[in-house]
């Protein structure tokens, strides 16, 4: 009861501030601040600044009141006394559903589990706060060349870059990618100030993912050149297969052709385990036709540096997969048993790889009205079906990862299921695999 209490007078406390203050009252407070700073003596003081930036954050915060992101509905019931919403709707942004709660001066949005995820301001106290706020922190660090305030201008100029991403992830989930970028772009330029703590080179990344995926191939390049500029490359090397594939999109000359080829080897070279790199060079060299055997050069350059990384073998076994090359894929798959008797993922991509032949040739098959063509390739399906049992089976094994564990049942199921009447051992495998998944 008395943890109760505590909670209860601590929402109150929040309840009475916020009606001694409020949006007129930090309007008010930005008035007197800006109004400091126009004074010609008052204007060298560093305090003038700080308390004219602080203003213009305090103004920004204004609307939100005593929300917070993270509250329940029951939560901002008691935060927020007698302010109701005018009306409550269901809403769907970004393909999750929202129960949208409209204020006087701002829209609440909770999720599924009843939590508030976004608060989007209708009404703004100070049109721009925080890129005024900015400018006044700026303005702060010029006046006061013995760093005094540093410290305090440094934490100031982050709490506006983490507001920045907060407003773009907002944009972004509303739809309005122009904003988003604007927002990205915002955060990254603050973040390179000389008093900043960090640059935010995810924001950078950030704003050329918006437009990447908006379709501005041209201005998502000169987001993602920049990141290289910072040596950001985000997971898995995921920059340079962004790069080769919008040089792809603004450039078909040999230029260009060389430019996303050099991207790509490059990003190789760095994260040589990355899929999106690794699809991006197959699909350049076979579609480029060039010698596909560059590949296993960069692959082989690779081995040479780690020579005890199995899992470049395992990239191996993918393009040869990809190009076809079912013999030497499965050597490279086995291979990586050798180089980590522990490493399961030769023995999942071989599986997978036969997996998707029989797929493939089973699509064919239905679509062949040729008898004989057809039993030809019912033939060939069962034998690539089958062909994915042994490594999956030894994979399961391997693999301590339950969830994997659960992905190999799942397949091995399938397959199994499709021999049942066949042999014993194979409905001894469709049981073994259904009982595992069913646990």
């Amino acid at each position: 009861m008395k943890k109760i209490m505590i909670v209860l007078a601590l929402l109150a406390s929040f309840q009475v501030a916020n009606a001694q203050g409020g949006p007129a009252a930090a309007k008010k407070a930005v008035d007197a601040a800006l109004a400091a700073s126009q004074n010609a003596k008052k204007a060298t003081k560093v305090a003038t600044w700080m308390k004219l930036a602080e203003s213009y954050v305090e103004a920004y915060n204004a609307p939100s009141g005593n929300v917070w992101v993270g509250a329940n509905e029951t939560e901002l019931k008691l935060a927020m006394g007698n302010e109701k919403p005018s009306s409550v709707e269901n809403v769907t942004l970004g393909g999750a559903q929202y129960t949208k709660q409209v204020y006087e001066n701002k829209n609440l949005y909770f999720n599924g589990n009843g939590q508030l995820e976004i608060i989007e301001v209708t009404k703004p106290v100070v049109e721009n706060a925080l890129d005024k706020a900015l400018e006044a922190y700026t303005k702060a660090a010029e006046v006061d060349p013995k760093g005094s305030k540093a410290k305090d201008i440094t934490a100031g100029i982050k709490g506006i870059v983490d507001k920045y991403n907060t407003e773009a992830y907002n944009a972004y989930t509303f739809g309005d990618t122009g904003k988003a970028e604007s927002f990205f772009a915002k955060a990254f330029s603050a973040s390179t100030s000389k008093l900043s703590a960090a640059v935010d080179t995810s924001a950078l990344y950030n704003a050329g993912f918006v437009t990447y995926g908006a379709g501005q191939f041209d201005k998502a390049k000169s987001y993602f050149d920049k990141c290289l500029e910072y040596n950001y490359f985000a997971k898995d090397g995921e920059v340079f297969a962004k790069l080769a594939d919008c040089v792809s999109k603004l450039d078909n000359s040999d230029a260009g052709k060389a430019l996303q080829k050099d991207y790509l080897e490059k990003g190789f070279s760095k994260f040589p385990q990355s899929q999106s790199i690794l699809i991006g060079l197959i699909n350049y060299y076979v579609t480029s036709g060039e010698d596909t055997e560059k590949l296993f050069t960069l692959i082989d350059e690779a081995k040479a540096n780690e020579p005890n990384n199995a899992s470049l073998y395992y990239v191996e076994g993918n393009i040869r997969a990809q190009l076809g090359q079912t013999e030497e894929a499965v050597k490279a798959y086995e291979k990586c048993v050798d180089v980590d008797p522990n490493y399961a993922f030769g023995f999942i991509g071989e599986g997978i790889m036969f997996y998707n032949q029989a797929a493939k040739i089973q699509e064919e098959a239905q679509n062949e009205i040729d008898d004989s063509k057809y039993m030809a390739l019912v033939q060939k399906f069962e034998t690539s079906l089958k062909g994915c049992i042994e490594p999956f089976e030894k994979a399961y094994e391997m693999t301590k990862d339950e969830s994997i564990k659960a992905s190999i049942a799942e397949y091995l199921k399938q397959a199994f299921y499709r021999f049942r009447d066949e042999d014993p051992k194979y409905m001894a495998g469709y049981e073994k695999y259904s009982k595992v998944l069913a646990e």
